[in-house]
């Protein structure tokens, strides 16, 4: 099954444009992406600039998109990064959410399991525990 964990980091509210994580929180952030990397569980991850820096919104109406450029001061939530992993069951994403290194008051959401459809996209080829290649699970 595939998830989605996302990151609302409280600092992102706040921060000027050019703001950037201290060092010691991006170390952690970067241990945890290899722990997850090493589980053979990570199938992707980013992480976001605050609003702040080159934010913006496209709505649309009537058939038409408008762009507005950013930062939105009424932000309340914002969204600092995201991992997608591929685990046997929700309580296994749960785990690995739990683990992530945030601070005080931070907010992770596990967003529920991917639909699985079937798909003439190929999945990639990752490496298993023991070494072989192996296509990804649910495919």
């Amino acid at each position: 099954m595939r998830f989605m964990i996302i990151m609302f980091p409280k600092e992102y509210v706040t921060a000027k444009p050019g703001w950037v994580p201290d060092f010691k929180s991006m170390e952690k952030m970067g241990k945890y992406n290899d722990e997850l990397g090493k589980a053979g569980v990570l199938l992707a991850l980013d992480g976001l600039t605050p609003p702040a820096t080159m934010s913006a919104r496209v709505t649309f109406k009537n058939g038409k998109s408008i762009v507005t450029d950013g930062p939105f001061p009424e932000t309340k939530e914002v969204i600092g990064g995201f991992w997608i992993i591929e685990v046997k069951s929700r309580e296994e994403a749960l785990e690995w959410a739990s683990r992530i290194p945030g601070k005080d008051d931070e907010m992770v959401s596990k967003s529920a399991g991917y639909f699985t459809q079937p798909t003439s996209i190929p999945r990639p080829k990752r490496k298993s525990k023991r070494g072989s290649a192996t296509t990804s699970r649910g495919s």
